[in-house]
């Protein structure tokens, strides 16, 4: 991730977690923008009532997430997991629960306040098989082969090396463990001006690939059985009040917009006998 980029977020997401310990709501977009003041489309209503009422109101609130891979990702008891971008500490908390006492899940962050609240979620939960690391997902700090599941919630999109992301992924999976990531792609093409007003509206998918192009870097890091699952998607009602604030004339440009950014879950796996790319190693 670029400097520039890599501040951007680090301050966005920690003013995130702070508003949440201040008893606030979180959302991708602030608190400014029309998109929260309306319900946000892209973070709300990922979890059921009995996944939240397992967990503190803070790791729910502080949810910025474009899916529920819990929900979609198969986990067993006994496995490890880890979470790219682990916020609020919501997915491993969920996690933490599916893998049981024999099993253990990661939660690994950038930011500092998002960290400090996802170990406050974990101390009110309860929850002891869970260890918050602070650090980069272009530089994951753990060993090669280290791990079963990976998961991620809409935090990838945010990367401007998404090709070392998917690397270190491959590096320390087991041999046959695999990923199950929830992020934002793209479908199809449009206008330059339209693309740069849209991903301004889902402002935390900013950095989101077209479907093709996601499917091609995980084949590239190794990766086998890809798969892009649509569990929703955005037309174009969805921002209207803001392109129309942004100077679109949201009817006009509506054919080239709708149907095309959706959320997904992404799955794959790394091969069980250790064919595929060469796994990068931290520092390379």
């Amino acid at each position: 991730m670029s400097t520039d980029i890599k501040e951007v977020v680090k301050e966005k997401y920690g003013q995130a977690a702070l508003r949440v310990k201040a008893g606030g709501a979180s959302s991708c977009c602030g608190t400014a923008s029309s998109r929260c003041a309306e319900g946000d489309p892209i973070t709300s209503n990922l979890y059921d009532e009995s996944q939240k009422g397992l967990l503190p109101e803070e790791a729910v609130a502080a949810s910025l997430g474009c899916g529920n891979p819990t929900a979609l990702a198969a986990l067993h008891a006994g496995e490890t997991v880890l979470d790219l971008g682990s916020g609020g500490g919501i997915d491993v908390l969920l996690s933490a629960r599916r893998v049981g006492p024999t099993g253990k899940a990661y939660g690994l962050d950038m930011t500092d306040e998002m960290l400090a609240l996802a170990r406050e979620n974990q101390k009110k939960s309860g929850i002891a098989n869970v260890e918050f690391l602070r650090g980069e997902i272009e530089n994951i700090p753990l060993p090669d082969n280290s791990v079963d599941v990976i998961i991620s919630n809409c935090v990838i999109n945010l990367s401007s090396d998404k090709d070392r992301v998917f690397q270190e992924a491959f590096r320390v999976l087991k041999p046959g463990g695999r990923l199950a990531v929830s992020d934002v792609v793209t479908r199809g093409e449009m206008p330059e001006e339209v693309h740069r007003a849209v991903l301004l509206w889902v402002g935390c998918i900013a950095g989101a690939l077209q479907e093709s192009d996601y499917v091609a870097k995980l084949a590239k890091a190794g990766f086998e059985n890809i798969g892009v699952e649509p569990t929703r998607v955005y037309g174009v009602d969805d921002a209207r009040s803001f392109l129309n604030a942004a100077g679109m004339d949201v009817d006009a440009i509506a054919p080239q917009v709708e149907g095309k950014f959706l959320s997904a879950l992404v799955r794959a796996s790394k091969p069980a006998g250790g064919r595929g790319a060469r796994a990068f190693r931290s520092g390379e």
